[in-house]
C-alpha cells in the first residue's frame, strides 16, 4: 500500500480553523464563518492550498496563505494575455498579424495544435493563437504568445501595474520538461517529431513511474521559485482587469470576454455555482498543481468576486481537488450574495 505523505500545510488545517475565532472567544462574525468554510474545504485537496477572495465593489476580502508562492501552471497565460493587449495598444503587435506555426512551434502538453498538425504547418492570426491559449489552454499557442510578449516585458508590466507576487520565467515546453526531470536544455528546442522520438528513447529503459515518483516530482516542482504566483497577486491582477486598468477599458473588457469562454476546469470555480452563473477564469494543471483564478458575477446586481485558488502538492485524486476549488467558490458566492454591501449606484 502506498503511503500518501501530506505536506505540512495540510496537517495544520485544524489550527487554522481555531485561528478564525476571536481572541476573547466572542462569536464568529459572518466573515469568520466564511474563512472557516474555506479552511474546511481546503483539507479535501490533501495538499497546500492558498486562497484569495475579494468582493470588488465593496472591497471586502479574505486571504488564506495569500502571500505564499504557488506554481502557476497554465494560469501564467493570463498575464501573458495582458502584455499582448498592451503591445497591441501601442502598435508593437497586431491581432490581425499572421503567425506561421511550424514543426518547432509544436510543444508538449494540453491543446490541439500539436495533435492536428501536419507539415508544412498552418497560419493563424495572433488573435486566434491567443484564443487557443486562453480558451482551451493550448500550450503550443501559449509559447508562441509568450515569445511575442516576452517574459521580461510581462514581468515589467505586472510591476508597473502594482501587481506583486507573480513572475513569469519559462515556456510551457521548458516547464513541462523541468517537471518531468528531463534534460530541458537539450530537448526544449527540438522540432516536435524529434522531441517525441527523443523522449521515447529516454523513457524506454526506465521503470514505470509510480505514485511515489509523482509525489517526489510534485515536491521538487513546488519548491522551484520560477513561474509562481501568490493568491493576493492574482486577485490584484483580476481586479485591475475588471476595473479596466490592466491596459484600458476596451482591452480589459475583451480579456474578460475571452476568459468567459474558457473551456477547461468546468468542475473548479464553476463546479458548484448555480447554472448560468457567469465566470471569467483561467485554469492551470500539472501534477499536484491544480489552480483556477477568475471573476464570478453574482446575480441580482450583487456585484463581482475575484477568486484565486492555487493548490500545490495535492495528494488527493484530481476530481477531489477540483471539488475543493468548487466548494471554496460556492462558499464565497453564498456569503457575498447574501451579506456583501450593495454596490454604489454609480456602478464601477
Amino acid at each position: 500500500m502506498i503511503h500518501r505523505s501530506r505536506p505540512v500545510s495540510a496537517c495544520i488545517v485544524a489550527l487554522l480553523l481555531l485561528a478564525v475565532r476571536t481572541a476573547d472567544g466572542a462569536p464568529l462574525t459572518p466573515l469568520d464563518r466564511l474563512q472557516a468554510q474555506v479552511v474546511r474545504a481546503m483539507a479535501g485537496a490533501e495538499g497546500v492550498v492558498g486562497v484569495g477572495i475579494k468582493h470588488l465593489e465593496s472591497g471586502v476580502e479574505l486571504y488564506v496563505d495569500g502571500e505564499a508562492p504557488f506554481p502557476m501552471a497554465s494560469t501564467f497565460k493570463l498575464p501573458v494575455l495582458v502584455e499582448l493587449y498592451a503591445k497591441v495598444k501601442v502598435g508593437r503587435l497586431s491581432w490581425d498579424q499572421i503567425v506561421d506555426v511550424g514543426p518547432y512551434d509544436q510543444h508538449l502538453g494540453s491543446g490541439q495544435l500539436a495533435a492536428i498538425f501536419d507539415p508544412p504547418g498552418v497560419q493563424l492570426s495572433l488573435r486566434n493563437v491567443a484564443n487557443l491559449m486562453m480558451m482551451i489552454s493550448d500550450n503550443s499557442a501559449a509559447d508562441i504568445c509568450l515569445a511575442k510578449a516576452g517574459p521580461a516585458d510581462v514581468n515589467a508590466r505586472l510591476k508597473a501595474l502594482g501587481v506583486s507576487g507573480i513572475r513569469v520565467d519559462r515556456s510551457c515546453q521548458a516547464l513541462i520538461l523541468d517537471y518531468g526531470g528531463q534534460d530541458t536544455a537539450r530537448l526544449e528546442g527540438l522540432a516536435w517529431p524529434d522531441l517525441r522520438e527523443a523522449m521515447k528513447r529516454e523513457s524506454a529503459g526506465r521503470p514505470p513511474r509510480t505514485t511515489v515518483d509523482r509525489f517526489a516530482a510534485d515536491d521538487r516542482f513546488a519548491a522551484d521559485p520560477r513561474d509562481t504566483a501568490t493568491p493576493r497577486g492574482f486577485v490584484t491582477l483580476l481586479e485591475k482587469i475588471w476595473r479596466g486598468e490592466a491596459v484600458d477599458r476596451a482591452s480589459s473588457d475583451a480579456m474578460m470576454e475571452t476568459m468567459k469562454r474558457c473551456q477547461t476546469g468546468q468542475a473548479r470555480l464553476k463546479g458548484l455555482l448555480p447554472p448560468g452563473t457567469e465566470v471569467a477564469h483561467k485554469t492551470g494543471t500539472i501534477g499536484g498543481v491544480v489552480d483556477d483564478v477568475g471573476i464570478i458575477t453574482l446575480p441580482d446586481q450583487a456585484g463581482h468576486i475575484a477568486v484565486a485558488v492555487l493548490i500545490k502538492q495535492a495528494r488527493a485524486p484530481e476530481d477531489q481537488v477540483e471539488r475543493t476549488i468548487a466548494q471554496i467558490a460556492r462558499s464565497a458566492f453564498d456569503y457575498f450574495y447574501f451579506t456583501a454591501p450593495a454596490p454604489p449606484a454609480t456602478g464601477r
